[in-house]
């Protein structure tokens, strides 16, 4: 991407776009935001007004910032001392009013990262290191703490919290005013003011046109994850040797990857 503003973009007088920024072709940028040096909108972005996108901060084509959201901070992170560090959001994405995202850490890898077609409503929060994958939808007051992976599909409910280190399987569901402490299984369903594994997005599953043999496979496995012998970890390991089912696989190699927390598991 070029430096400098493209003679296509509209930019209103009264916004502040700082040297060094790069602002896209076909990109607006709205009354009394601001543009840090460091940022670069690309093609069709929308910072609509008093936005404040600041920071090294990249954001993908036609993603458009809501008024009132601040992108590209400093991590709210005692141990962060000025190091430089990244915001990586994609294409087309909404981030609503009051959304907050915040830049890496160095101890952190230095870079938090925003997929695609994700919706971040109001007053969300994305903390420093955090990896938010494609079509998330974080809901009005939602928070993910630092270093957390959301991976792709993942509904956050309203005013619900995600502990910092957690990941959350492609396709779960949280439910609205839930804090989860624990990583959760890929298409998990989890509810209750302290997050418990309540069984599979089953609706989610089916809206994605997921077939009718690959959801049994999913019941009979979550049923064996519940109630089999031995440990959890045991249990996802001896799924996995006996299962035919790509969607069983993707839980059983969720739950045997390197995670700095437990699981959430069935009740």
């Amino acid at each position: 991407m070029s430096t400098g503003i493209d003679p296509s973009a509209r930019v209103h007088p009264s916004a502040v776009i700082e040297d060094g920024a790069v602002i896209g072709a076909g990109a607006t940028v709205g009354p009394f935001s601001v543009i840090g040096p460091n940022v670069r909108l690309a093609t069709g972005v929308e910072v609509k007004s008093h936005a404040v996108v600041t920071g090294d901060t990249e954001i993908g084509p036609e993603t458009v910032v809501f008024p009132g959201a601040v992108i590209g901070e400093v991590p709210q992170d005692l141990k962060f001392k000025g190091e430089e560090t990244r915001l990586v959001i994609g294409a087309r994405n909404r981030i609503r009013e009051g959304v907050t995202m915040n830049t890496g850490t160095e101890g952190g890898g230095g870079l938090t990262s925003v997929g695609d077609d994700c919706l971040f409503m109001t007053g969300a929060h994305v903390a420093h290191d955090a990896h938010v994958g494609n079509r998330v939808v974080v809901a009005n007051q939602g928070a993910i703490a630092g270093h957390c992976v959301i991976e792709d599909d993942v509904i956050i409910g309203g005013l619900s919290g995600i502990h910092q280190w957690v990941r959350i399987g492609r396709g779960a569901i949280i439910g609205a005013v839930t804090m989860v402490t624990n990583d959760v299984i890929p298409y998990g369903l989890v509810q209750g003011p302290r997050g418990v594994l309540d069984g599979l997005n089953l609706v989610g599953l089916k809206r994605r046109g997921v077939a009718r043999a690959d959801i049994t496979a999913l019941r009979a496995a979550y049923q064996m994850l519940a109630q089999g012998d031995g440990a959890f970890v045991e249990r996802a390991r001896r799924l996995g040797e006996e299962t035919e089912s790509d969607y069983v696989r993707e839980i059983v190699e969720f739950i045997l990857s390197a995670s700095d927390r437990h699981f959430l598991t069935p009740g």
